[in-house]
């Protein structure tokens, strides 16, 4: 089972990492396109991915129920930081994390949306200090975002969360839990043992809240008060209207020819 190495999947994971893992469970820790990678190329099972990177290959992949990783409004993790506002950035040198595919498609979505055609480059954004002197505007997710000093170097901060509420006035989820269908097929008990698990280690987070936001502070060297505050914006469930706000999302994506063919979600029961 994968598992995203930012802070933002530490509620789901605290029980797991306290007690709860059984012996035929594996734990595989990195960040969510490192995750995308290996899902479709069956290095694990069960993983939390990019909600982008599951419209691509739905055909390969079911999702958990009641899982993502969402936010209502701003999320804190999930910025562009830019010199010039979102509507000037036409010619533009633009840098996307290498690390989401969510959060690359949904800012490639504004741009089209808006008719703004930057030069999109790809890149590291983990340190502030090696974000190229000629990038113009930066996009940066999880622990990244809310660590470094980007309104030092940058004019603007976007936060996305609150851009696509502005947009839709919906949900957004960055996030989901999937497993692959093959595997499903092969080992349903299994799969619904490992659900079972995450609802289980989920309950056992927000019963532990302070614990999980202290973990974070140790973590990232912030205040409580900013983890805290973080914490209060992410939401790790997935009701109708995130999944309302997931098929917006993914009819964008395709309308906008981001996506092949229409994206269908599909759970595993």
């Amino acid at each position: 089972m994968g598992r995203i190495s930012y802070i933002n999947a530490s509620p789901v994971y605290y029980g797991l990492d306290h007690g709860l893992t059984p012996d035929w469970l594996t734990l595989v820790t990195d960040v969510p396109a490192a995750l995308n990678q290996q899902i479709t190329a069956g290095d694990i099972d069960i993983s939390p991915i990019s909600a982008a990177y599951y419209a691509m290959h739905h055909t390969e992949l079911l999702l958990l129920p009641d899982f993502s990783i969402s936010c209502h409004g701003p999320v804190m993790s999930v910025i562009c930081a830019a010199n010039f506002p979102l509507d000037e950035l036409t010619g533009k040198t633009v840098m996307f994390s290498r690390e989401s595919a969510t959060g690359a498609a949904f800012l490639k979505m504004i741009f089209a949306r808006r008719g703004v055609v930057p030069d999109f480059r790809v890149g590291s954004a983990g340190d502030i200090n090696a974000i190229p002197k000629d990038v113009d505007a930066v996009m940066v997710i999880g622990d990244a975002a809310l660590t470094q000093p980007w309104k030092q170097r940058f004019s603007y901060c976007f936060d996305l969360g609150q851009i696509w509420y502005e947009m839709m006035h919906l949900p957004f989820v960055f996030a989901v839990w999937v497993v692959r269908r093959s595997y499903a097929a092969a080992h349903p008990k299994r799969v619904a043992q490992a659900r079972d698990l995450l609802v289980a280690s989920r309950k056992a987070g927000y019963a532990n809240l302070e614990a999980v936001i202290a973990a974070g502070q140790a973590k990232l060297g912030l205040d409580r008060q900013v983890v805290a505050a973080y914490y209060d914006r992410l939401y790790c469930d997935l009701d109708p209207l995130k999944i309302k706000a997931m098929t917006c999302f993914f009819d964008a994506l395709y309308q906008q020819k981001m996506l092949s063919s229409p994206a269908e979600i599909a759970f595993f029961t």
